[in-house]
């Protein structure tokens, strides 16, 4: 892509140009490490809460929805997995796209989740419609990619979606789970004090981190703004077309 530049244009602007780049590049680099550490203080909190019981309780309970949701199809081949992330942490802060899964699922459960248990729920939900030969998308948490966050069974038309602090499920859903109501009441009481340091800790390292996000995306439009005018585009879609072309021979 380096030919459709105007390198004769460009080379008076070179050290703007690597400012720009230097700039956004430690502005991610702090993002990504405040990221890293409130994902790590998040599963701190979730260790204090998750207990054998709970474990036990949250399967219990994916074991009724199962039971009441899913019809039971013998002689099925296991159903496909999709992995799909639903949401992201931007210099928007972080964003949900529940408005897709609505598009494919008309029957809602929203999960109210505080403390992250989410997958703990989730996870059983999933093994149980596989097993029955629907397919499913799972949606792993962005702030920790080997949890579930998100689950959707388009073939039933039934979505588990959860709703952090800060956020809420668009709509009616058919039905609400508080997740954080099944931790045992004496783990949660000597938990609080804990609890009230992740949740203030982990805010403020979400925070930083969406600023900074927002300051790169700030050097990323300056750096685009110096470029562009010296850009061909033209031949930019040339390039592409012949690529294109090149494929379909294949």
């Amino acid at each position: 892509m380096g030919d459709c530049y105007d390198k004769e244009a460009l080379w008076p602007l070179r050290q703007q140009i690597m400012e720009c780049m230097s700039g956004y590049k430690g502005c991610y680099q702090r993002a990504y490490r405040c990221l890293g550490a409130a994902a790590e203080i998040m599963e701190d909190q979730r260790s204090a809460l998750l207990t054998d019981a709970l474990s036990q309780k949250l399967a219990k309970r994916a074991r009724g929805i199962l039971t009441r949701e899913v019809p039971r199809r013998k002689g099925e081949l296991p159903g496909r997995v999709k992995l799909r992330f639903l949401g992201a942490v931007t210099h928007l802060g972080s964003l949900c796209l529940y408005d897709t899964a609505l598009a494919q699922c008309q029957r809602v459960y929203a999960l109210t989740d505080p403390c992250g248990l989410a997958h703990e729920l989730l996870v059983h939900l999933l093994a149980g419609l596989t097993a029955n030969g629907y397919d499913v998308v799972a949606c792993p948490d962005p702030m920790a990619p080997d949890r579930l966050a998100h689950l959707l069974a388009p073939q039933l038309g039934l979505a588990f979606l959860t709703a952090g602090d800060g956020q809420a499920v668009p709509g009616t859903p058919c039905r609400t789970i508080r997740l954080n109501t099944a931790v045992d009441s004496e783990v949660l009481r000597h938990s609080r004090p804990r609890l009230r340091f992740v949740k203030k800790v982990s805010a403020a390292l979400m925070e930083e981190a969406v600023s900074s996000l927002a300051l790169a995306k700030a050097m990323h439009d300056d750096l685009e703004a110096i470029y562009n005018p010296h850009v061909d585009f033209a031949l930019v879609e040339k390039t592409a077309l012949d690529i294109w072309d090149e494929i379909l021979t294949f």
